[in-house]
């Protein structure tokens, strides 16, 4: 079975408390986060969110990832699959690493599956979906709405 994974960082100037707060509040998503265009559902180890994504110029996708791990302040892990499982899965995962002066942001992504490569080329778009995502949520954090600080 085929993997490839990608995964990006940033640093952000916030506690991990304000970067934890603005990544789990999935009803405001929708008005910062432009590669996960909206995600609902439980913020739960076993359960099915319902997410949409749109990685830059390629169509949104829906899909319902199963929640794998929730530390908060840590840690947020997901696993989807592409149709049906085993086809091409993907297990998204954010970090977060305190720093001196905030915290290290890492997103990523580990695809599995007998269609992973035949899909890396288009792989390249979800990575800068990430990178604008991180960008998005690091502006957010330091400077935006201080409602969930």
């Amino acid at each position: 079975m085929a993997e490839h994974r990608i995964e990006s960082g940033i640093d952000i100037n916030a506690p991990p408390r304000r970067v934890w707060a603005v990544l789990t509040d999935f009803a405001a998503m929708s008005g910062w986060n432009p590669f996960i265009r909206s995600i609902s559902g439980e913020l739960k180890q076993g359960a099915r969110l319902s997410a949409l994504i749109g990685p830059p110029g390629k169509s949104t996708m829906r899909f319902r990832p199963k929640v794998l791990v929730v530390r908060p302040e840590q840690e947020l892990r997901w696993k989807g699959a592409l149709f049906i499982p085993g086809l091409c899965d993907g297990e998204h995962y954010f970090l977060l690493e305190p720093t001196g002066t905030g915290v290290r942001f890492i997103q990523g992504e580990l695809f599995s599956g007998i269609l992973v490569g035949l899909m890396r080329g288009s792989l390249s778009a979800t990575e800068e979906g990430f990178k604008a995502m991180n960008m998005a949520l690091k502006e957010r954090a330091e400077g935006g709405d201080r409602r969930n600080a």
